[in-house]
Formats: structure tokens, C-alpha cells, sequence
């Protein structure tokens, strides 16, 4: 279980390193958090008691909240991007100024 999370994880940064569309990015961090929530609930099955087993299944649930809030944020800020400049690669943006 951790070996896949790592996998996903080291995806999740390749990806963020060498894409230059900023809609891949933003997939490519959401690879990332979820490598993360896997590592969550793995660790909490392997904890003794079930308050302990419960707190990585919660913690995992609220990064879940926080990774949709994420990605509606960029992709609200990606839209108005795209209005703008008719671009959404990251090489062609180096600054957010119009």
C-alpha cells in the first residue's frame, strides 16, 4: 500500500515538474494529495486502538474537502487565464499581471 502511494506520489511530481499546461499541473497535484490520503489510511489501519484507526480516515476525509476546494479555486482562476490571454501554459504566463 505504500509502495503505490509512493508511485503516485513520484507521478504526481513528475508531472508537476515537466507539464507546462497548467490544467495537467493541477491533475498532477491532485495525484499528490491523494498518494497522500492513501498514506493516511494505510497508517490508520496499522494503529492500535479504533479512535487511532478513526483519525487517519478523518484526517483523509477533510483533505478530500480541501483538495475539491483547490481545484475549483484554480480552475475559476484558470478560466479567468484563459479570458484573458487565450493560454493556460505556464511557460507563456510568468506573471499574473493583464
Amino acid at each position: 500500500m505504500l509502495g503505490f502511494s509512493a508511485l503516485l506520489f513520484a507521478i504526481g511530481v513528475f508531472g508537476v515538474l515537466y507539464r507546462r499546461n497548467a490544467i495537467m499541473v493541477l491533475l498532477s497535484i491532485e495525484l499528490m494529495l491523494n498518494a497522500a490520503n492513501i498514506n493516511f489510511v494505510a497508517f490508520s489501519n496499522t494503529a492500535g486502538s479504533a479512535a487511532a484507526a478513526a483519525n487517519g480516515q478523518v484526517f483523509a476525509l477533510i483533505s478530500i474537502a480541501v483538495a475539491a476546494a483547490e481545484i475549483a479555486v484554480g480552475l475559476a482562476i484558470l478560466l479567468v487565464l484563459w479570458k484573458a490571454r487565450d493560454t493556460i501554459e505556464v511557460n507563456e504566463v510568468a506573471t499574473l499581471r493583464w
